[in-house]
């Protein structure tokens, strides 16, 4: 008869704080706002509504022309850091992790400084540096005689978004560029010196040997910027203030939250309105998070080691 297998208490013993906290401010919490958001208040009186609240988010056309306000432009957001930042990114941990590169250390710390910086010291100095009256983006562009291209991009209802989409680009280029920085270290160096050996080098060698070996990082800096710019807030809200001006150009998922469930000047909170914009913003990133597993990260296996 085989002996049976001991049983690994201490696994579960070295799982359950990180649990607990876990279930504590992540898991009751959801539940707490998918319960809330099925429910209205009519007087002092908490009433079951079902999925009302979700009727009137939808279908009334007020609500409704928020919503999708907000979603357009938190998927022009995305999209930006997707074309701009991540890009940029693959190319800076290239060049980075080129042998002959020198003094590589202080870059990658220069670039990565940004990162760790706070929303609020990030959103009010670039405030100030685009502002028109006090700002130094008119001196700077005037001193290589570009002075004629500044605008108050932030005042501009077409470039406001855009703007703080660079903005962010700018301060969260270092996430992609340390990850892939780390792919490419990965790399088996026998791989590399049979590249070497067939007379792959260069752009050539990152192009036809690295990135395709890199494409599961690839991936997974994508789905954490999908997450990461459809739960955004802080920038916009420092930058531009609950209203997301102007007009709401720069409105998205997260200050559209804000101003339901909590109130902003004469709006007052529905915390049952609000629970269902939050709702609803999990069941996007969960779909686009299960498009990813499910549909994505299967067929990316193929290139790892």
């Amino acid at each position: 008869m085989p002996a049976r297998r001991p049983v690994r208490w201490h696994i579960a013993v070295f799982l359950a704080p990180a649990v607990l906290v876990y279930t504590a401010i992540m898991i009751v919490p959801l539940f707490g706002t998918l319960n809330l958001a099925l429910y209205n208040r009519e007087g002092d009186a908490r009433v079951f509504v079902g999925l009302a609240n979700f009727a009137t988010l939808f279908g009334d056309p007020r609500w409704s022309a928020s919503f999708w306000n907000a979603l357009g432009n938190n998927a022009w957001f995305f999209l930006i850091h997707m074309l701009v930042q991540n890009p940029i990114g693959i190319l800076l941990a290239a060049l980075l992790s080129s042998p002959r590169l020198r003094m590589a250390a202080f870059y990658r710390t220069a670039i990565f400084i940004p990162t760790i910086l706070s929303f609020v010291i990030v959103g009010f100095v670039w405030k100030l540096i685009l502002s028109p009256i006090w700002g130094i983006a008119p001196g700077m562009l005037g001193a290589v005689s570009l002075k004629g291209l500044f605008a108050p991009w932030l005042g501009q209802e077409g470039a406001a978004l855009t703007t703080l989409a660079l903005v962010s680009v700018w301060q969260f280029v270092g996430i992609p560029m340390m990850l892939i920085y780390a792919a490419l270290l990965s790399i088996p160096d026998e791989v590399m010196e049979a590249a070497e050996m067939d007379g792959i080098t260069g752009w050539s060698r990152f192009r036809r040997i690295q990135l395709p070996l890199i494409l599961p990082s690839i991936g997974i800096i994508s789905i954490l910027t999908f997450v990461g710019n459809f739960n955004a807030f802080d920038l916009i809200y420092v930058a531009q203030g609950a209203l997301a001006g102007p007009n709401f150009a720069t409105d998205i998922l997260g200050t559209f939250l804000y101003r339901t469930f909590f109130g902003f000047q004469l709006q007052l909170g529905d915390p049952h309105m609000g629970a269902a914009i939050a709702t609803a913003m999990f069941l996007i990133i969960l779909a686009g998070v299960c498009l990813y597993l499910f549909g994505i990260q299967t067929r990316l296996r193929r290139y790892q080691f």
